[in-house]
């Protein structure tokens, strides 16, 4: 194993091997199971033909001549020349020698449906590299903007100034600020200023999420006022980094990529905030995405689901307004990283109600809650 590195999400792992024939890079899940691969580089002279008999044995294949740029062999990987770019949204990574791409595993890689990574010393395509040189004109500005990314993440008050301008925007759009919690995957955390020291909320979560990873989201709760009847609790920070996986469904990814969750309520606030411990972190933990219109199914037992124990799962809407309510507030408007954010709104359903959706679809399941009259108003 020549390195080993953890995403900054905790929920991919590369791996590059090497045994003296071939060097191989491996995306793994967190539990060692093997997401993508892709050959970098061949150490001894090429095979004419793919070596099967390394390949049955599990061993790292070695490219046939045909497809390597050098077919006598290149010198071994010297670790120390070695850098991991983990892309921002997690599901792909770069392995850089000496500042310049070596191989690239992007979101859409997948062994399972015989699509290898990419590698500088690969010519064309095999089962095992796709030409690096081929891809490098889409792939090389996403290397440039991970670099770009991760230095500003972990650059003195980067969390603190994206915290404050997505504070503001909820500060103009629903007034002041009640609780806040910070981080919510992990602690209670601290109030907005001004305001008194919040209760605990407890976080469950599922037994297998991090406690240590990426991202940081907090809750800013939006106290009911004269003008409205209810509560709103927020996510801040969702949004700070693009979700997973969203390249494969959608051609403008950052249409798309960037979102906080939204519950209007008259339950206790603790209580309902409850829900954003299981969500806050869900999309980078299970390497997937929200949509409008998605359904996510509660991880427990239906009487600890924090929204009441009639309900085991929550629908998430971009337009709240589908179902029955006063008008819900526009939190349009906020954009990071070029992109747009939106705002999806959770709304509790039965686990009838979550299979009806993903027989029927979205917009059927939408509209059987409206003719029954279903608020989104969570009380």
């Amino acid at each position: 194993m020549l390195l080993s590195d953890t995403s900054p999400y905790g929920s991919r792992v590369l791996d590059i091997e090497y045994d003296h024939v071939a060097t191989a890079a491996y995306l793994r899940t967190s539990d060692g199971d093997t997401v993508a691969a892709t050959w970098v580089a061949n150490h001894q002279e090429a095979p004419f033909h793919a070596d099967l008999a390394r390949l049955n044995a599990g061993l790292v294949p070695a490219l046939p001549s045909g497809r390597t740029k050098h077919p006598k062999g290149r010198p071994p990987l010297d670790p120390r020349t070695l850098e991991v770019v983990w892309l921002e949204e997690g599901d792909g990574v770069a392995l850089m020698e000496a500042g310049q791409p070596l191989c690239v595993i992007p979101g859409w890689s997948d062994t399972d449906r015989g699509v290898p990574g990419y590698a500088r010393e690969a010519i064309g395509r095999s089962p095992f590299a796709f030409a690096l040189d081929d891809e490098i004109d889409e792939l090389g500005p996403r290397i440039l903007q991970a670099q770009a990314y991760w230095k500003w993440r972990r650059g003195a008050g980067a969390w603190e100034g994206f915290q404050q301008s997505l504070l503001g925007h909820l500060l103009s759009r629903l007034g002041p600020g009640g609780y806040y919690w910070h981080d919510v995957a992990r602690q209670p955390g601290r109030t907005e200023p001004g305001t008194p020291q919040p209760p605990a909320m407890p976080a469950p979560r599922p037994a297998n999420a991090s406690a240590a990873h990426e991202p940081v989201v907090g809750v800013s709760e939006r106290p009911a006022r004269g003008d409205r009847a209810y509560t709103v609790l927020s996510t801040v920070g969702m949004s700070c980094q693009r979700m997973p996986t969203v390249e494969l469904y959608e051609d403008n990814v950052g249409e798309h990529a960037r979102i906080e969750l939204a519950v209007a309520t008259t339950l206790p606030s603790v209580r309902a905030g409850r829900v954003f411990p299981w969500l806050a972190q869900y999309p980078w933990q299970a390497v997937t995405s929200f949509a409008p219109g998605d359904n996510v199914k509660w991880y427990h037992e239906a009487r600890t689901f924090p929204l009441g124990p009639s309900w085991e799962g929550v629908l998430l809407l971009d337009n709240p307004n589908r179902l029955d309510g006063p008008d819900a507030p526009d939190l349009t408007a906020f954009s990071f990283g070029g992109d747009p954010v939106q705002w999806l709104w959770l709304v509790p359903i039965t686990e009838d109600e979550r299979q009806f959706g993903k027989r029927e679809g979205s917009d059927a399941l939408i509209e059987r809650l409206a003719r029954e009259g279903r608020s989104w108003v969570v009380g």
